[in-house]
């Protein structure tokens, strides 16, 4: 009896591996040969292109990021409706795809931007509050308000301090991207940004703080968008992104990781 039950098992064993060998794909190839088109806020680079060339490796697929103000990738997937995952530098940008039909209301938060005032080594301005910025005289660099997630986070924290209108005097440049900002910070074009942590380099700046009240912290979500012609594969390196793997390769580059939710 008990030879028998083995010879059924074995035979079942025979059957499931002939049925797999035509059938059955291991979940770590699934996704061979693919590619995917994500459109990236251009401040995160640097966690996006290796959480990228990760979630590549492993599932032998090819991960095409397209970086850039947020303002920009919006315009691009409206006009091309080609690509799979919008991940911009903070919400309300998202929400504004989300309002234009582009991308799914579904979100993950992956990470926390924090704005923080940046000014070359040493102070040599003597910056210490948001009030500072409206220092006659001062040049200031700040993120175009129609393109990034920064450029909007600025308004709001000048508005609190009651400055906009006096910093908005002092504005020297308005980057497409924060990127940009960083260059006229770093150059010498400005005295002082509004960045956030992680785009400045504590090697070449001095930052202050701003304090959470007077602050306007930004989350940065992922989504997949409506128009993905490969929606599982898009959910997967969505999921991939804000598991914590992919919070962690965030916290490498300097960005505070994100609770696990997920928003509607």
């Amino acid at each position: 009896m008990k030879r028998s039950i083995l010879s059924v098992l074995a035979v079942f064993a025979i059957l499931l591996a002939i049925i797999c060998s035509a059938g059955c794909i291991a979940e770590d190839q699934k996704y061979d040969g693919k590619s995917l088109l994500v459109y990236s806020g251009a401040g995160l680079k640097g966690p996006m292109a290796e959480i990228g060339q990760v979630f590549g490796d492993k599932y032998n697929v090819t991960v095409d990021l397209t970086y850039g103000g947020s303002g920009v990738l919006i315009s691009q997937m409206a006009t091309t409706k080609l690509g799979d995952i919008f991940i911009p530098g903070g919400e309300p940008d998202y929400q504004n795809a989300v309002a234009k039909g582009l991308v799914s209301a579904e979100y993950q938060p992956v990470a926390y931007h924090v704005p923080v005032i940046a000014v070359a080594k040493g102070n040599p301005y003597g910056i210490t509050t948001v009030e500072d910025l409206a220092k006659p005289g001062l040049r200031v660099a700040l993120g175009d308000v129609n393109a990034t997630a920064i450029g909007k986070a600025s308004v709001v924290i000048f508005t609190k301090a009651g400055v906009l209108d006096a910093v908005e005097k002092n504005v020297v440049l308005r980057g497409a991207t924060i990127n940009e900002v960083v260059t006229a910070l770093s150059t010498g074009n400005a005295d002082a940004a509004v960045l956030t942590l992680d785009s400045a380099n504590q090697d070449l700046f001095t930052t202050i703080e701003i304090p959470v009240t007077e602050n306007s912290i930004l989350v940065t979500p992922i989504g997949v968008t409506t128009f993905t012609t490969q929606p599982e594969l898009a959910q997967a390196f969505a999921d991939f992104v804000a598991s914590d793997e992919g919070k962690a390769i965030f916290e490498k580059y300097g960005f505070p990781g994100y609770p696990d939710a997920k928003y509607t």
